[in-house]
């Protein structure tokens, strides 16, 4: 498919042969945003339109706020890699793919400009009303990727996202003293931290240990909910954010 009509009203086509049929029928329900993660939007986009290099994303948002979108909505864009989120596994399937040009925590991870933040606020909601994305469903890479990826990173502002009413977000609450679970540390209560996680939509398995793996997800839970520390230790400030949010979790439509 060399060329589109753009799905959404602001973006230039640029064709991206990087892409697919949506598998078993799937309709993306769900946003999924990123950083480019190189030096130059140059080297991004040549990168997401190779042929060689396999991947690629639905749209690429300039820090000018251009949008170019590569690939159809309606195609699956390949832009998740291994991951999972929930009950699924196949991200690419069910998801619509944002390449935010930023380069990453490897380029000092510098601020997002006011001018690319308002083209993804406004993406993002053309999208949402489009396809019905439930605010619980706009996620950031590191979500559904923890220890492998980190973007679009902790300093990407969600507070302003969801202020424009787009994705799920609770105030993070203060970090002060008190009981913490840590790496090393096994039980009941490291199970419940788990089970918690994975009832949100983190692909946390409730083994009981806090391992690296678990480290990585409370890692990625705060890098997206609780940015000011990202350690990878569960203090209070992350356990009751995390219970707050699934506290304010949309409740289920109806059927």
């Amino acid at each position: 498919m060399s060329d589109f009509a753009p799905d959404h009203p602001k973006a230039t086509v640029h064709p991206s042969p990087n892409h697919g049929e949506r598998r078993d029928g799937r309709r993306p329900d769900c946003i999924l945003l990123h950083y480019t993660g190189m030096p130059t939007a140059e080297g991004a986009l040549a990168r997401l339109c190779d042929p060689a290099a396999e991947v690629s994303c639905h749209y690429l948002v300039f820090e000018d706020g251009r949008i170019l979108q590569l690939a159809p909505e309606a195609r699956r864009a390949w832009h998740a890699g291994a991951g999972r989120w929930k009950d699924d596994a196949d991200i690419n399937s069910c998801s619509i793919g944002i390449e935010i040009v930023n380069p990453g925590h490897e380029g000092g991870l510098p601020p997002y400009p006011s001018a690319q933040i308002e083209a993804v606020i406004d993406l993002c909601a053309d999208i949402i009303a489009r396809h019905g994305i439930r605010p619980e469903r706009v996620l950031a890479h590191s979500d559904i990727a923890p220890g492998r990826k980190r973007d679009p990173g902790e300093h990407f502002p969600w507070g302003a996202l969801h202020g424009r009413g787009i994705g799920h977000r609770v105030p993070p609450v203060p970090i002060s003293g008190g009981r913490f679970l840590s790496p090393g540390e096994a039980g009941q209560p490291v199970e419940a931290l788990q089970a918690m996680l994975g009832l949100y939509g983190y692909p946390c398995p409730q083994t009981g240990l806090y391992d690296r793996e678990t480290e990585a997800v409370v890692a990625a839970f705060q890098r997206r909910f609780r940015p000011a520390r990202v350690d990878g230790i569960a203090d209070a400030s992350t356990i009751t954010t995390l219970r707050d949010l699934i506290a304010a979790l949309p409740l289920s439509p109806p059927g």
